[in-house]
Order: structure tokens, then sequence, then C-alpha cells
């Protein structure tokens, strides 16, 4: 009986390490996917460019969201498309929405606002290109350019196919994250990678709240 109960602790021990194993595997994979996409521009001619919201502050985009605007006129000014589509809701407290603060700080700065759609009910990046691609769709548009901060670019990506649009992203290069904070970024971006494409990234996204309450759990 003793003789059983080891054979099967081993077994037991050995499918465990073979899982341990393949999870790591797994998670290196999506690390280096994740800091691949982060270094790489696939800026193209398309129907949208969609800049992923960021902190305001009373109507005044945050460092991060401004370096996120700034590339995304630049690719509008070199004819990347002919719209910029901004998005991001209000914060509790907020008087203005993000896309409502990316809007204005585009305006000043020479965009006619024909040429400004705004997404101003997103509290994720998955409902804000949820959003954005209905009334994209309904536009008959679908092709677009993502722009966030690099180590945001293999996420966006994986939620803008899941949820029917034809993507690429143009990371921008003046973001004030920069040194352990990216780093760090980038690995919790993995962890969020690797979840999203086993459970898929709506269903996380609906369970944010639930998730949120978990400690170590926040992460995903």
């Amino acid at each position: 009986m003793i003789f059983v109960a080891r054979r099967v602790l081993r077994a037991g021990l050995r499918v465990a390490l073979v899982l341990c194993g393949v999870v790591f595997v797994y998670l290196a994979i999506t690390f280096v996917q994740v800091w691949r996409a982060a270094r790489s521009d696939g800026a193209r001619p398309s129907d949208a460019i969609i800049v992923l919201g960021a902190a305001q502050y009373d109507g005044r985009p945050s460092d991060v969201l401004a370096a996120r605007l700034d590339h995304a006129l630049e690719l509008y000014e070199r004819g990347v498309a002919p719209v910029i589509v901004v998005t991001g809701g209000r914060q509790a407290g907020d008087r203005f929405t993000e896309a409502t603060a990316a809007a204005q700080y585009l305006h000043e700065r020479g965009v006619p606002d024909e040429a400004i759609l705004r997404e101003t009910t997103g509290r994720s990046s998955w409902e804000s290109l949820a959003a954005s691609a209905r009334f994209l769709e309904a536009r008959g548009w679908d092709r677009v350019t993502l722009v966030s901060d690099p180590y945001h670019s293999a996420r966006i990506d994986a939620i803008a196919s899941e949820v029917g649009l034809d993507a690429v992203t143009s990371p921008t290069r003046t973001s004030p994250i920069k040194g352990a904070d990216e780093w760090r970024r980038l690995g919790t971006e993995t962890l969020r990678v690797a979840a999203g494409r086993v459970f898929g990234f709506r269903r996380l996204d609906r369970g944010r709240d639930v998730v949120e309450l978990v400690p170590g759990l926040a992460m995903l």
C-alpha cells in the first residue's frame, strides 16, 4: 500500500513539473512576443488611427496621453489615415472624458474637428476598441493603425482582432514610461496577453471588477 502511494506521489510530481514547464515556456514565448511588438512599428495606410486613452487632468492630457497623441498627429500628417479616433471615458469625479481632452489637444494642433472621432464610454482597452469597432463598422471601415505605449502593443493588437478590426500597431517612442517601469509593465502585459489568449480578452474584461478585489489577480 505504501509502495503504491509513493508511486502515485511520484507520478503526480512528474505531472506537476511537466505542467510547470509548459506554463514557463508559454510565458517565456509570450514575453518575447510582447517585447518584439513593443519595438515594432507597423503603420500603414488605414481607414483610421485609433489612440488608446490614458489619464487626463481636468481636460489636460497626462504626459503619457500627450505622447500617444503626438505620435498619432505625426501619423495623420504623414497621411496614414484621414481620421483619428480618440478613446476613453470619464473616471469618477472627472469633468472631462479622456477622449474629450485628447480631441481638444489635437484640435489645438491643427487637426480639424471633422477628422476627429470620439469614443467616450470605454473604461478599458477592450471596451474602447469594441466601441470603436462598432462605429467604424457603421462607416464601412475596419482597417486601423493603433497608437499606444510600446508595452501595450501586443495586447491591443490581439483585442483588435477579437473585436473584428484589421489592425496594426504603431507605438509612440516618446512615452515617459521608461526603464524599470517599462520592464515591469512588459511583465504585466505578458500575463494579460497569456491569459487573454487562453480565456478570451472579452471574458477577462468582464471579470475585471471581480479580479481587482482578489490580491495577486489584479495584474490579469
